[in-house]
């Protein structure tokens, strides 16, 4: 994980300075996103938890994701990730979330939905989540090291603009 460690040591500054704390609900990368924030010495100053819902069950179950939103749309769309976004922030006491849901190949694509399709939201404390659709290439070990860059990147640009 140490590849990420500049990355992290932005988002971690930018989360101290504004005593905010983050959650994570991770699909596609199994966990690589809270596993690069703790890798940094002191992170438990800004990173609350990580949620690793995989399966199905575990978005609804952990954080509440309705079943019928993935019945309707799918483990890996736009609603189903602010629903995790938002579900990691409803049982956690982070200010922000961020959550993947993706194919990471090589199986699994579906008719819209290729291998690389990527699903992430970022959430805050009190408003709804934003989505935004990533289109990785690669194989599956590229696809899951892009999200979690991606991920930590794009968590630290909204809080340094919204936050």
């Amino acid at each position: 994980m140490s590849g990420f460690a500049a990355d992290v040591a932005a988002l971690a500054g930018t989360l101290q300075a504004r005593r905010a704390m983050l959650a994570t609900a991770e699909s596609c990368t199994g966990g690589m996103i809270a596993a690069a924030c703790t890798d940094r010495a002191g992170s438990s100053e800004w990173f609350e938890r990580g949620f690793v819902t995989y399966s199905n069950a575990a978005k609804t179950q952990m954080l509440g994701v309705d079943p019928g939103l993935i019945a309707g749309h799918g483990a890996v769309s736009a609603e189903v990730a602010c629903a995790m976004a938002e579900g990691a922030l409803a049982h956690s006491d982070a200010t922000w979330s961020v959550a993947v849901t993706g194919i990471a190949g090589p199986g699994g694509a579906t008719p819209g939905k290729p291998v690389g399709t990527v699903w992430l939201a970022i959430a805050r404390h009190g408003s709804a989540a934003v989505p935004e659709l990533l289109q990785l290439t690669g194989d599956r070990a590229a696809i899951r090291e892009q999200t979690v860059a991606l991920a930590l990147q794009r968590v630290r640009a909204a809080i340094e603009r919204d936050g």
